[in-house]
């Protein structure tokens, strides 16, 4: 692996990823903590991050499903959820965040498939237990279509690790938050998200 000197390292730094990703460190940081790029911490506290996790998020980014879909440098999110209070709790916080994103929110999991379908959002935020098929199957569907297999996902649920592994598990690209809805995370994605893909598509 050491081998080559022009060869890329395996791990990077939270400063390399960083400037790979045109993003700040904290932005970075938020994002391995979050799960959305895979790294660790080193005896010494320093995190290590996996560069095939960044060319990953990079790649999607420059993916031509990126989002022309909304139109300039909006970003299209849709929410996955039934509670009527949630949903309502989701539009309010969104407006206050004043960010470029249009926000299209369903219910039910089958009817969300069908909307996908149509137009395909940028980043989809869902629960797991919702009325028709379930969370875990509509990820499994989105994945397994190539169509929707770039859409980041993000999963917001009540379920605990364990009963999420019980269930058949989510596949490993997918950042899982626990209920209360953490806004103050998920501000944090979406504002990365935006920067990443307006980067990319600057740059190609």
């Amino acid at each position: 692996m050491a081998g080559k000197p022009d060869s890329k390292s395996e791990f990077i730094s939270t400063a390399q990823a960083a400037r790979q990703l045109g993003l700040s460190l904290g932005a970075v940081q938020q994002m391995v903590e979050s799960g959305t790029l895979a790294g660790w911490k080193t005896a010494g506290g320093h995190r290590r991050i996996r560069q095939d996790s960044v060319d990953a998020l990079l790649a999607r980014a420059r993916s031509p499903s990126a989002p022309t879909r909304s139109g300039g440098d909006r970003l299209r999110v849709m929410v996955v959820e039934d509670d009527r209070l949630l949903q309502n709790i989701y539009r309010e916080t969104f407006l206050t965040w004043s960010l470029p994103i249009d926000v299209h929110v369903m219910e039910h999991g089958l009817d969300a498939l069908v909307e996908v379908g149509r137009e395909p959002p940028d980043l989809l935020i869902a629960d797991l237990r919702i009325p028709g098929i379930d969370g875990f199957e509509m990820i499994r569907r989105l994945r397994d279509n190539p169509l929707s297999s770039d859409i980041a996902i993000v999963v917001v649920s009540a379920l605990g690790p364990k009963e999420i592994a019980a269930s058949g598990g989510l596949p490993e690209d997918i950042t899982v938050y626990r209920k209360p809805i953490p806004f103050h995370e998920l501000h944090g994605y979406v504002q990365a998200l935006i920067s990443i893909r307006r980067r990319a598509r600057h740059a190609g």
